[in-house]
């Protein structure tokens, strides 16, 4: 049995290493996203079934190189977790930490994005971005709307690690008004509101929705805070960790 361990970075910015392990018996591969794993027909062992799991431990306790940490790629980022704490919908703490992880080609373009908004004197505020599967079943048991939250049977782009939640602060800090707060189910928090927001929540809002459109993201019709990448379908659904996920 040959065991075949692929780990890609995106579609725009590949990056692949292949592990050819074969042994005689099958490999133990609890732990591993099934993407990751090709039986293939393979030549007598070349490997004992511990030199296997030893490997196999060293590319796990290294995280997954599909993710980065958001908050490296772009330091001036104000990271704001709202599932790491009880300030969410689901009024109750479901992240164990607060990190905002990305696919490295979503996170590369987030950061452009964050560039030109800098460029006009702004910051990223970032609520949520890559959510195991496990929490979408936790929210899915008290929403079960689909404009607002994803059937995990089928997952969310934050599932995939192409989506992301956020807002603006000013160069200093300071929260922008916006037409809703985060996580808000008002018809205000709509991408195209009018009733109900204020010129300057509107023009704030164009702002970054411009910056992010700019880049390659897409806003989600009933949140105005939600961008997913263009190719987001393309991604498996993940349900990773988030205290070990990313490099």
């Amino acid at each position: 049995m040959a065991v075949f361990i692929y780990f890609l970075a995106g579609p725009r910015t590949p990056r692949a290493w292949t592990l050819l392990l074969t042994h005689d018996d099958c490999v133990a591969t609890s732990g591993l996203p099934h993407e990751y794993l090709i039986p293939s027909p393979a030549p007598r062992s070349i490997y004992n079934a511990s030199m296997v799991s030893l490997l196999l431990g060293v590319l796990l306790a290294a995280g997954d190189p599909r993710l980065v940490d958001v908050a490296r790629l772009i330091p001036d980022s104000v990271v704001d977790m709202r599932y790491a704490t009880a300030d969410n919908f689901l009024h109750r703490k479901v992240y164990p930490v607060a990190r905002c992880l990305l696919r490295r080609d979503v996170a590369e373009r987030l950061a452009h994005a964050a560039a030109r908004l800098r460029a006009e004197g702004y910051r990223l505020l970032l609520w949520d971005c890559y959510r195991p599967r496990s929490v979408q079943w936790e929210m899915w048991k008290l929403v079960t709307d689909t404009r607002y939250v994803a059937d995990p049977r089928r997952g969310s782009n934050h599932n995939r690690a192409a989506a992301v939640d956020l807002s603006l602060v000013t160069a200093d800090g300071r929260p922008v008004e916006m037409p809703t707060a985060f996580d808000s189910f008002e018809e205000r928090a709509f991408a195209a509101a009018v009733e109900g927001v204020s010129q300057e929540a509107q023009q704030n809002r164009a702002r970054l929705r411009r910056a992010m459109v700019a880049e390659g993201f897409r806003v989600r019709r009933t949140e105005w805070w939600h961008f997913d990448a263009s190719d987001a379908g393309s991604y498996p659904v993940l349900d990773e960790p988030l205290e070990t996920a990313a490099q």
